[in-house]
This record gives structure tokens, C-alpha cells and sequence, in this order.
């Protein structure tokens, strides 16, 4: 039976962004697909696929939290790994409630632990 990796998916309106986390978390082994916006993860077939979200908090329209909120609603249970370069966000409280949350910049290895953790900590 052929072994597909892990699928990663990545949601950040900064398209820099997702370039260089594709490209990163592609080297950690992991298979991605990246996404401008969270309406667009959300109309995506691949959610059930997912494994972890890298999800920025702070995106015009639908925030990272907001998706989080609808995600947890609709009972689709993906680990998350927030992040963000707003430091003082109100918003960042309640991410480091629901799990992981890293500031922009973050190092390559701060983010591979981090995806580790939210994977191996994730609810069966």
C-alpha cells in the first residue's frame, strides 16, 4: 500500500507568505495546498484530507478565528497552527486557548516542532 504524506494546508491572505511556507513545509515531508483566504479553504474538498492548518489570525473578511469558530461548529476537528505579527491582537488570546500560536517571524524549526505537536497532540 503506497504511503501518502501528510497534507498541510496553509491560509494566509500575503501571498509571500504562503511562497515561502509552501516551499518550507515541503521539505519537512509534508504534501500542501495553500489558500488567500479562509471562505476559500472552506469551499475546498480537500478539508477531511487536512491534518493541520497553518492559519493566519489576522485576514480581511474571515479571520483565522473566525474559520476556527466555523470549523469547530461544522465538528471538523483539524489541529491548528496559528499565526500572526500582531503580537497584542486581541485575537491572539483566544488562538493560544484553541492551540499553537507563532509570531511572524518564525524560525524553519519552530514551525516543524509546532506542526509536530499539533499533530501528535490532535484528538482521534
Amino acid at each position: 500500500m503506497e504511503m501518502h504524506p501528510m497534507l498541510i494546508a496553509i491560509i494566509d491572505d500575503d501571498e509571500a507568505v504562503r511562497v515561502s511556507l509552501l516551499d518550507l513545509v515541503e521539505m519537512f515531508g509534508y504534501a500542501v495546498e495553500t489558500f488567500a483566504s479562509a471562505p476559500e479553504f472552506l469551499s475546498s474538498p480537500r478539508i477531511a484530507e487536512t491534518r493541520c492548518l497553518l492559519l493566519d489570525i489576522s485576514m480581511p473578511g474571515m479571520t483565522g478565528i473566525d474559520l476556527y469558530r466555523e470549523l469547530t461548529r461544522r465538528d471538523v476537528r483539524i489541529p491548528v497552527v496559528f499565526m500572526t505579527g500582531h503580537a497584542q491582537d486581541a485575537l491572539v488570546r483566544e488562538a493560544k486557548q484553541a492551540g499553537t500560536c507563532l509570531f511572524k517571524p518564525f524560525a524553519g524549526g519552530e514551525l516543524r516542532t509546532a506542526i509536530e505537536k499539533a499533530i501528535r497532540t490532535a484528538p482521534v
